[in-house]
């Protein structure tokens, strides 16, 4: 009985964990260049038990446990915004933002400018160059950013002259599994030192939409809910049977 318990716990935990998963991935559904996680499990043997009474296949215990969560770095679907400042990276490079924490990297592309004239991303963190941050003009306009990243602008209201801004610094990672994510939408190198990315290109006037697909995610979370409720009834059920025969002993006379 006691080990039905705890089997059912160990699958109860790991639905635990995967409802989070897939709770994060729904609610990041629209987010740019978010992308999503999915949970990875193992069985776990206990080849401990060796009650004499059990029949072989049944003396070894089978639990679940929850072995990592998987980044899905798949490419998402490119939306059209028109804004200048927009990139949308094709490849697997990230840009490189500039945090109180350091260095963080991103597939977010939706960039705009502060109000002291630094180019930042979405969450205003600056967004970092080949050189450095990127600080445009007050009469900067005509933006455009080449596929390799190089931001060029026609500077000067009455004149028309060409001036480059920087380059969008885009970099890689040997093994971006082990990239964390740290929420913002911002990823940590975890002791991994990021490579220059030459192979990727970015799209002006384009974002990268989250490779969620909202349809999966929603019958996952339905199946994951229902699998949930199932062992929390059999925890439930062990749980009073338990209680019944410990009562039931109680009953019996010395």
């Amino acid at each position: 009985m006691e080990n039905t318990l705890l089997i059912g716990l160990s699958r109860q935990v790991a639905l635990e964990r995967q409802i989070d998963v897939v709770a994060n991935n729904v609610a990041n559904v629209n987010t740019n260049g978010f992308k999503a996680d999915q949970s990875l499990f193992e069985e776990y043997l206990m080849p401990v038990a060796h009650q004499d009474n059990f029949i072989g296949r049944d003396r070894r215990l089978s639990y679940v446990q929850d072995r990592a969560t998987f980044h899905d770095f798949a490419q998402g679907p490119t939306q059209e915004t028109k804004n200048p400042l927009d990139v949308a990276i094709d490849g697997n490079a990230f840009l490189v933002v500039q945090t109180p924490g350091g260095e963080r990297y991103t597939r977010d592309g939706s960039l705009r400018v502060n109000s002291t004239g630094q180019l930042v991303n979405s969450g205003g963190f600056p967004v970092i160059g080949a050189n450095g941050p990127i600080q445009m003009q007050q009469t900067d306009h005509d933006v455009t950013i080449s596929p390799d990243g190089t931001i060029t602008v026609l500077e000067g209201a009455n004149t028309r002259i060409d001036s480059v801004r920087g380059k969008l610094r885009l970099v890689k990672f040997a093994d971006p599994q082990k990239l964390l994510k740290e929420g913002a939408n911002l990823y940590s190198a975890n002791g991994m030192v990021p490579q220059a990315d030459t192979a990727a290109r970015v799209q002006q006037g384009f974002v990268e939409k989250s490779n969620v697909n909202s349809v999966v995610e929603m019958s996952r979370m339905i199946s994951v809910t229902r699998a949930y409720t199932q062992i929390s009834t059999l925890l439930q059920q062990q749980s009073d049977l338990r209680r019944t025969a410990i009562e039931k002993l109680a009953d019996v006379p010395a």
